[in-house]
């Protein structure tokens, strides 16, 4: 099994911009897909299928802590996330702005359907951070 990246990517910006806002999972599927037909990228699935995907995604999220309630002094609305600071990790290290993401996102791919577990994805965050500090040129 392998996770849509991009997906988690944009449900995780979703929760981390939606203050004030309901957080729409579903919304994040038609974006993907959109992102791809404008990519001229094959959508291996129908837009319906990603937004029931987003859907489950938004719980995985939730239940392994990526994100949280937002609370409403950080423009909770009771129907709305922030992300935890596993979630920030887990963006980081997916985002396209990260040199390394699609390395990451292929070791996170390796552990299958045990990648977005808690202490999963923990280890593979530590190396990488552990990684990340060792490339770094000395001064």
């Amino acid at each position: 099994m392998s996770y849509d990246w991009d997906l988690i990517e944009r449900l995780l910006l979703r929760a981390q911009e939606c203050a004030d806002q309901p957080y729409k999972a579903r919304e994040c599927g038609e974006e993907v897909a959109e992102q791809h037909r404008l990519q001229g990228e094959p959508l291996n699935s129908s837009v319906d299928h990603l937004k029931r995907v987003a859907g489950d995604l938004e719980g995985d999220l939730l239940r392994n802590g990526y994100i949280r309630q937002r609370p409403r002094e950080h423009g909770g609305t009771g129907n709305n996330f922030e992300l935890t600071d596993r979630g920030t990790e887990l963006l980081t290290l997916i985002s396209r702005s990260f040199p390394d993401h699609l390395v990451f996102r292929q070791l996170l791919d390796e552990q299958g359907e045990t990648a977005l577990l808690p202490d999963s994805f923990d280890l593979l965050a530590e190396r990488a951070t552990r990684d990340r500090v060792n490339d770094r040129p000395e001064r």
